[in-house]
């Protein structure tokens, strides 16, 4: 007996042994911040009641978001595209606000990181797609009351396309964009990783000059939130209200106009179609 015990405890022992966890799984209590560990390059925190730290960036609670709402109107029962929702901060104020969301991401980081903050903030009445919005935009039958394009416009090798669908799809539109403008003169350093020359685009009767720009490398980084090629194209200030007046949007107003941001000037722009 006392040899069959011994080999029992000697097996049990073995099965006991501390191994090393395999890379892919959480050898730890369940918790929503496990979550938020798995997925590098967090930007956003969450509101201080869930507990949870992820970035700085407060943008569960965000003035340029609300200034949006206050100029729609209410927001029960509306239907709203979020274009680049990032990390979910603004797609959880729009539902808050009573808005049915879709959400376009195609950064495949930054929408793994909106599905944990999906779980942890328990939106329920918005829905996150992983792909292009500018095809999204294409392709779907679908009208919304409000679209919303945060921090997208600035990234896109094409931004007059992408507001030429917003005017197909959408009779009101807000947009925060970064923007050239006489704040950021040619001797301004912020404009060292952009043309010195714009292009100059026909727009629906309008002049448009758009400058491209480069990330300088900066995309490897597992935070970066840009666009999906180094080929995009700011554009001037005065120019991008004009090519929205010409998309029919009449009723165009503006806030948060900050020339001295560190990237570059940038504005808070609502506009809305009043037919």
């Amino acid at each position: 007996m006392s040899g069959r015990a011994f080999g029992l405890d000697n097996l049990r022992k073995l099965f006991e042994r501390k191994e090393r966890t395999f890379d892919r799984y959480v050898d730890a209590l369940p918790t929503h911040q496990n979550a938020i560990d798995a997925i590098p390059g967090w930007s956003t925190a969450f509101p201080e009641a869930f507990g949870v730290t992820a970035g700085i960036v407060p943008t569960y609670y965000d003035q340029r978001i609300f200034w949006a709402v206050e100029c729609f109107g209410s927001l029960e029962g509306r239907e709203v595209l979020e274009l680049g929702p990032l990390e979910a901060g603004h797609t959880y104020m729009l539902e808050n606000a009573g808005a049915t969301v879709d959400a376009v991401e195609a950064n495949q980081l930054a929408f793994m990181r909106c599905l944990v903050a999906k779980e942890i903030l328990r939106m329920q009445k918005a829905r996150f797609w992983l792909g292009d919005f500018v095809k999204w935009l294409e392709q779907t039958e679908k009208s919304y009351d409000l679209i919303v394009a945060s921090g997208v416009l600035y990234h896109l090798h094409d931004p007059l396309r992408l507001l030429e669908l917003i005017a197909q799809r959408a009779s009101s539109v807000f947009i925060w964009t970064h923007v050239v403008s006489d704040a950021m003169p040619i001797s301004d350093p912020r404009r060292s990783v952009m043309a010195k020359e714009p292009e100059i685009l026909s727009f629906h009767g309008v002049k448009v000059r758009a400058y491209p720009r480069s990330y300088v490398r900066t995309q490897g980084n597992p935070a970066f939130c840009g666009g999906m090629r180094d080929d995009h194209r700011w554009l001037d200030k005065d120019d991008l209200l004009a090519a929205l007046r010409a998309l029919g949007f009449d009723d165009i107003r503006t806030n948060h106009d900050d020339p001295d941001h560190f990237f570059g000037p940038a504005i808070s722009i609502f506009a809305r179609k009043s037919s």
